[in-house]
């Protein structure tokens, strides 16, 4: 008999085959896979933004391009470049800042990856905490192991991380450190 983790790959490969239109997010029972990310691990500051109680980070709710409004995030994430994403952080600090802080950055892959719920896929994350994230990866400021022109992104897709170069497109969401 096939134990779940041996072909989890195999069924998140198979689901990311469908129409996005098809697809919705899939979760695990407790029974099947513990849920590490429930909503209650998070602190909601009803501002667009959450602090994860685990890791003591604070996330924007919405992806870059993304709209905080009314519980739910509008509009879609925008694509940028590497280059970009870090530009956006530093566009965000020197404005105003968003929600009274103006120390907003790229995570790290570790830091993106702490916010991967192992249970759920498509997308791989808690979705009542930060709805609408798209299942295309985020950037994180972690070069790429093999390549020195490549950056780690997490994909919510299936929650997996692989490198991709400076010059692709992908969504941002933006991470402070607690206090």
């Amino acid at each position: 008999m096939l134990h779940y983790k041996k072909i989890k790959p195999l069924i998140f490969c198979l689901l990311g085959m469908l129409s996005p239109q098809l697809m919705s997010q899939t979760c695990l029972t407790a029974e099947q896979y513990p849920d590490e990310w429930p909503a209650s691990r998070y602190t909601d500051h009803n501002n667009g933004t959450v602090t994860d109680t685990k890791t003591q980070l604070m996330w924007k709710v919405c992806s870059e391009g993304q709209m905080w409004s009314s519980g739910a995030c509008a509009n879609t994430a925008s694509a940028q470049t590497w280059q970009q994403a870090l530009a956006a952080a530093s566009t965000v600090n020197a404005a105003a800042g968003y929600a009274s802080y103006q120390d907003w950055r790229l995570p790290n892959k570790k830091e993106l990856q702490s916010l991967v719920a192992r249970n759920c896929s498509s997308p791989s994350i808690n979705e009542i905490v930060f709805p609408a994230t798209a299942g295309s990866g985020l950037w994180s400021s972690s070069p790429g192991a093999l390549n020195s022109n490549s950056v780690w992104l997490v994909f919510f897709s299936y929650g997996d991380a692989d490198s991709s170069g400076r010059n692709n497109t992908s969504s941002v969401r933006l991470v402070r450190s607690g206090q």
